[in-house]
Order: structure tokens, then C-alpha cells, then sequence
């Protein structure tokens, strides 16, 4: 299920191949800056540039007796380049390249996000624009409130994800940060030079101070991003999910030519989409739960983040990648009833008019606390289903009919009344 929905270039960004590419990467650009500024000699870098490679068994066989994974690496780097690997790794720590590395992961990741969330804004934009007019109703509490129409409730999607796109966009450059510091960030044994060159080499941010490791705050503000996406992707999949049932019906998932809902029901047509992502927005809270408690580590680092992040990291951006993805040919394909919402509006005879004709008494003179009890009662009727009519309850009461006419209550009961802004709105979101 994940490989139909997740693109295999965010599982690319995760694999082993691609995490010691990045260290190389690092380590390469460190030469680079270090040959610049005139600290180890150009021909070294030179030949490391062209020498220098990876074996990932052999790196595995390495940690085997080292039990180091960055030893390992840079071991099995030095046996590819040979004499020259002296120049390798010179006063770096290992967070050094693994923090900035992760950087360049995270980078890649957060690109390839920003552009799901780009297919599922243009797939909203694309529902609020064909709904803009389909009325429908809207809820308070679950219960029937007042005319509204689908294409608002889109649109409200529609600015949400916005909102999304901006704070990745704010969480990719606080994550966007590399360090070539040194053993607890105070540049004892590298420049501060070489890390002003090698993060511009690589597109980051030099953080401006460090210690061991970049401050995990960072790390906790990427993974809060994601779980804030996750948790509205859930707020639009329940939202689905309780329109689908069987006593609504005002809009259902795509069901696939040949899919089934149930072995024991063959009529049943399950929101299994809308399901599964509301729980997968549970593991991400959980991951972003996991990324705080990284905040808190010990002096200058200790690596009991280490261990969390080689879970969170892929995960969460894998599963945000999926859950996009998902809910994007959701909402594509989305069936949608205008037929069901017209009939589930005109249960009772339309009591969610009831405020139209409160308002309507008041006008012609009755005072409120009069107006609301009568509209109260009528409406009451309807509901407990004594006389399962709102308007006709309203045309036969005298209070009623001593102020208004039938046409007067008629005109209370106009869905198109309640879309009269529905444009400005619109307008006010550019769409």
C-alpha cells in the first residue's frame, strides 16, 4: 500500500546508497574549502575529489570490528583513496558531517513535499472552484446548523494548506543547517572559514553557533511541521468520513471498478483512504512527540537522539509523502451528491432556517425572547417528529401568522440567502 502511494525518489532519499553519498559529499566539500584556503594541498584535494568512493558491504564489514559507523566510512573512503585520505576528516567531529549531511537529507525531502503539497492545493483549489454554488449544510456539534456550500468548505481546506505550504517552507530553511565546528563546536581544530565555504558549497546555512551537534530544536520544529500537516490531513479525512456515512451520503471515496468494502457484506463501500490517514496522523504525533524529547541532551551531546532519528526522520517524511499523495487522488476523484445535501437540508421541513425567521419576527416587531420561543417550538416539532414539518408548523401558528404572511415565510426559507459573500470570500483567497 505505501509503495502505490509513496514515490520511490523519498524511500531514495533515505537509503544507505544516499546516506553516506551525503557524508561524501561533507567531506569532499571540506577538502575543497581546506585546499582553498590554503590548509591542505590543492593536488590532495585534487586526488580525493577523483579517488574517492564508498563500498557499503565493505563499510559494513568495517563497523563490524569498530562498532563506529562514521569510522567505518571514512576507513573504507581511505582505502579507495589511499596516502591522500591523511587530508580527510581533518579536525572534524563526526556530527560534523552527520548533522550536516542530515541537512542535505532533510533538504531533498522537504522538496519533494512542498511538491505534494502543491498536486493537493491544486486538486482543493480545483473541487472549491466546481463547488463554489453546490449548497449544502453546514454543522455545529455534528447537528444541521445553516446553509453553506461545498466549495467554501473546500476552500477552507484550500487556505489551510497554504498555511502548510509556508511553514515548510519556514521548517526547510531551520533545517536547511550544517556545522564544521569541531569536538563541541568551538572551532579548535577546523576554521570557522572552511564552514562558511563548505556550507555554501552545499546550499546550507552555517549554524551560527554549535556545539557537538546542531541544537535539536531545529530537528523538532521539521517534525512538528509534519505532524501539524498530518493532523489537518486528518481534520479533511474525517470530515470525509462522516459526510460518507450511510444516513449522509453527501460525498464518498472513490470505490475502484472491482473493489470490495467487506468480506461478509457485498454492499458495502468503506472510506478505508480517510481511515488510514487518520491513523497515520497518530504516528506522527508520536514522531513529533520523539523529536522533542531529542531537544534535551546532555553538555555539549550525547547520542541518545541518534538512535530516534534514524527512525523519525525517514518515517515521518515517507509517511507524509504517502499521506499527501493518498488524499490528493481522494479528493481528485471524490464523488460528490448535491442531490443528498439539497434532501438532508430539507429534513424537518427545514429547520435550519430558523434563525431566517427569528430574525424575520423580530423585524416586524415581536421581541426576541417571544421570537425565539415560538421559532423554538416549531422547530421542536418538526425535530421530535410530533408534526415532522417546520414551515407548515410556523403557517399554522397565530403568533406567527399574525405578523407574516405565507410569502414572508417563504422567503425565510432561501438557501441562497446564506450565499450572498460567498464571492467576496472567495475573491479575498484569489480564487
Amino acid at each position: 500500500m505505501i509503495d502505490r502511494y509513496t514515490r520511490p525518489e523519498m524511500g531514495q532519499v533515505w537509503s544507505e546508497e544516499s546516506k553516506y553519498k551525503s557524508w561524501l559529499d561533507v567531506e569532499l566539500a571540506v577538502c575543497k574549502a581546506q585546499a582553498q584556503l590554503g590548509l591542505i594541498p590543492v593536488e590532495a584535494a585534487e586526488v580525493i575529489q577523483a579517488k574517492a568512493k564508498f563500498q557499503i558491504e565493505r563499510i559494513r564489514e568495517i563497523e563490524e570490528e569498530v562498532l563506529h559507523d562514521v569510522i567505518a566510512f571514512l576507513t573504507n573512503v581511505g582505502e579507495n583513496v589511499g596516502e591522500e585520505s591523511r587530508f580527510i576528516h581533518l579536525g572534524l567531529t563526526s556530527s560534523d558531517v552527520v548533522d550536516t549531511a542530515l541537512g542535505l537529507q532533510l533538504k531533498r525531502a522537504s522538496v519533494l513535499l512542498k511538491e505534494d503539497l502543491k498536486q493537493l492545493h491544486d486538486a482543493i483549489l480545483k473541487q472549491a472552484r466546481q463547488h463554489k454554488h453546490t449548497i449544502t449544510i453546514g454543522r455545529s456539534h455534528g447537528i444541521h446548523a445553516e446553509p453553506t456550500t461545498f466549495g467554501f468548505k473546500m476552500a477552507v481546506w484550500l487556505d489551510e494548506v497554504r498555511r502548510h505550504q509556508s511553514r515548510l517552507e519556514d521548517a526547510t530553511k531551520m533545517i536547511a543547517v550544517g556545522k564544521i565546528s569541531g569536538a563541541v563546536g568551538t572551532f579548535a581544530n577546523v576554521s570557522p572559514d572552511v564552514e562558511r565555504l563548505v556550507c555554501k558549497d552545499l546550499g546550507l546555512t552555517a549554524a551560527p553557533i554549535s556545539t557537538q551537534i546542531i541544537q535539536r530544536d531545529h530537528h523538532a520544529q521539521f517534525i512538528w511541521t509534519l505532524c501539524v500537516i498530518a493532523s489537518s490531513l486528518e481534520k479533511f479525512a474525517t470530515e470525509i468520513r462522516h459526510l460518507q456515512r450511510t444516513d449522509v451520503l453527501e460525498v464518498e471515496e472513490p470505490f475502484r471498478k472491482g473493489q470490495k468494502g467487506s468480506s461478509a457484506m457485498p454492499h458495502k463501500r468503506n472510506p478505508i483512504g480517510c481511515e488510514n490517514i487518520s491513523g497515520l496522523a497518530r504516528v506522527l504525533r508520536g514522531n513529533a512527540l520523539a523529536a522533542l524529547e531529542n531537544i534535551p541532551l546532555w553538555h555539549e551531546r550525547d547520542i541518545s537522539h541518534s538512535s530516534v532519528e534514524r527512525i523519525i526522520f525517514p518515517d515521518s517524511t515517507i509517511l507524509v509523502d504517502y499521506m499527501l499523495n493518498r488524499f490528493t487522488r481522494i479528493v481528485t476523484d471524490l464523488v460528490v451528491y448535491p442531490e443528498n445535501m439539497q434532501r438532508n437540508m430539507d429534513r424537518f421541513g427545514g429547520v435550519i432556517y430558523s434563525q431566517a425567521v427569528l430574525l424575520k419576527l423580530v423585524e416586524h416587531g415581536m421581541s426576541r425572547g417571544d421570537a425565539y420561543s415560538v421559532v423554538q417550538a416549531a422547530a421542536m416539532a418538526a425535530w421530535n417528529r410530533q408534526d415532522g414539518n417546520f414551515k407548515e408548523n410556523l403557517k399554522r401558528d397565530e403568533a406567527v401568522r399574525g405578523l407574516l404572511s405565507a410569502d414572508a415565510i417563504e422567503e425565510c426559507f432561501n438557501p441562497h440567502y446564506y450565499l450572498k459573500n460567498i464571492d467576496q470570500v472567495f475573491d479575498r483567497l484569489g480564487v
